[in-house]
């Protein structure tokens, strides 16, 4: 069977109807610029983006000649995090770790330093199989990648206080940073302030 033609736009969902097939893929999978796929019905596929994205689910993927390929979140192993969400949920975003974040509770990817971690935290933890559709952080960027906040954004703040700050209109949200040591620009030495 002959490929078919190449993806080189990204349809958001709720961009698009009548798809010609569909692409599943897991959360790592799901962020790529250039890759080749193979659909649920066996064809394949060259994606070749103008940049890096991050794919959600139900978005689409554009082939040349107009046909649609629906992107699907596949199940992967997942623990499934309950207790005080709020508190659970900060403890995890400190560590930059990608988290979905539900109603009455939190899904992240397994990891045994982070599930002990919680555990102390009071936290239930259990293993399950299911797509994992994280939080894609501010500035819809899609990931939640260490401690870049997106383009754009000058973080010449003060990492000693908590502080609030618009970024758009009906954007606000809290950073609250600990970094351990820090070090000041009157410091005699040349080691950055953040070292994530």
């Amino acid at each position: 069977m002959t490929d078919l033609p190449p993806a080189r736009t990204l349809h958001r969902r709720g961009e698009w109807t009548n798809a010609y097939d569909l692409v599943v893929l897991d959360y790592e999978a799901r962020f790529l610029r250039r890759k080749r796929l193979s659909t649920a019905h066996g064809e394949h596929f060259l994606v070749d983006l103008p940049e890096t994205v991050s794919l959600d689910h139900g978005d689409a993927l554009a082939l040349e000649d107009g046909r649609l390929i629906e992107v699907i979140a596949a199940e992967e192993p997942v623990v499934v995090v309950t207790g005080d969400l709020p508190r659970l949920a900060w403890h995890i975003g400190n560590r930059h770790t990608p988290c979905q974040i539900e109603s009455g509770r939190l899904l992240i990817r397994r990891d045994h330093v982070l599930e002990a971690m919680l555990a102390q935290l009071g936290a239930s933890v259990a293993y399950s199989d299911e797509p994992f559709t994280p939080e894609g952080g501010a500035y819809g960027m899609g990931r939640t990648m260490g401690h870049d906040h997106g383009p754009g954004h000058d973080h010449a703040h003060d990492h000693e206080h908590d502080h609030d700050h618009d970024h758009a209109p009906g954007h606000s949200h809290r950073h609250v940073h600990h970094h351990g040591a820090h070090h000041h620009p009157n410091d005699d030495d040349d080691i950055p302030v953040d070292v994530d």
